[in-house]
């Protein structure tokens, strides 16, 4: 066996650990991949006999790709995302698949992808890398070039944004959380009995602009004729998650781990008596959005 081979080796077993690593940093299968495949160019690059931990020396090369790539991302303007719009064909030829993509940001769980996107690039390395995959503050310090005190700082902050802090008690978090699960339940099945059963008969829903189809209403009053027309234009509810939205339960949709929309609720008598669905950029942005533990 030539040294080239034994190297692809010992790569092809971390590869999945890297794809773990780089997919929970990026939210995207392709750029991913990407850094996946620019830390085997770099291992070429290199005399690998002098490598201690190969294992640790990926982790700690796709991390540094990875954190690049966010910061060039963060730098320029991106378009607008389009739940409706297929990923295009990525640049070495490889074609997208959208619901596996779909399949792995719900595996990971798309409310924290959705949350790890509003962090600082270097908070989501340090998080990531250490809450997630157990590298230590020295490993993770040298990997952005500061001090184990600092990657454990940015890392607890990353975690604070991460859980959030609840407005009600326990007891009424669980209860939200019931009742905005048969929300959801009932939206996917297409079950308007389902969601009448959550609904209060005279609930509010206000849509912004963004929010909606650009020649809906505003607002809608009353459950049957909101329910009606939501279980016909429910196909983003597949990617639809519970999460924290401003301390209480309510619901984000996020297309590859990428945030749309949200909807916020209020709850009162254990129905929901008022539903706002922002699509907004610019709200989106101000919302304070944290992981829900699983029900």
């Amino acid at each position: 066996m030539t040294e080239t081979d034994w190297l692809a080796e010992r790569f092809e077993e971390n590869r999945d650990r890297l794809r773990g690593v780089a997919y929970r940093m990026l939210g995207s299968l392709g750029d991913a991949d990407d850094a996946v495949q620019e830390s085997w160019i770099r291992l070429g690059g290199v005399d690998a006999d002098k490598i201690e931990n190969l294992a640790g020396w990926l982790t700690t090369v796709v991390a540094r790709v990875c954190l690049d790539m966010l910061r060039s991302r963060k730098s320029r303007q991106e378009a607008p995302f389009d739940a409706d719009t297929s990923e295009p064909i990525a640049r070495n030829g490889r074609g997208s698949d959208p619901e596996r993509e779909a399949l792995l940001a719900d595996a990971v769980g798309l409310a924290l992808m959705v949350v790890l996107d509003t962090l600082t690039p270097a908070e989501r390395l340090a998080f990531v890398l250490h809450d997630l995959f157990g590298a230590s503050f020295d490993e993770i310090g040298a990997t952005i070039g500061r001090s184990p005190a600092a990657a454990r700082q940015l890392a607890s902050r990353a975690r604070r944004r991460v859980q959030g802090t609840p407005k009600t008690s326990a007891a009424d978090l669980a209860s939200q959380r019931g009742i905005v699960d048969a929300f959801l339940a009932a939206l996917r099945a297409g079950d308007v009995e389902g969601l009448l059963a959550v609904l209060d008969p005279d609930v509010l829903v206000r849509t912004d602009i963004a929010g909606g189809s650009p020649d809906g209403p505003r607002e809608v009053r009353g459950a049957r004729t909101w329910a009606t027309g939501a279980v016909t234009a429910a196909r983003g509810a597949r990617f639809a998650q519970p999460a924290l939205v401003n301390g209480v339960v309510g619901i984000v949709v996020a297309p590859k781990g990428r945030l749309f929309r949200v909807l916020s609720f209020t709850i009162i008598r254990g129905r929901i008596t008022q539903i706002e669905v922002i699509g907004d950029p610019e709200r989106l942005g101000h919302l304070d959005l944290a992981v829900l533990t699983q029900a």
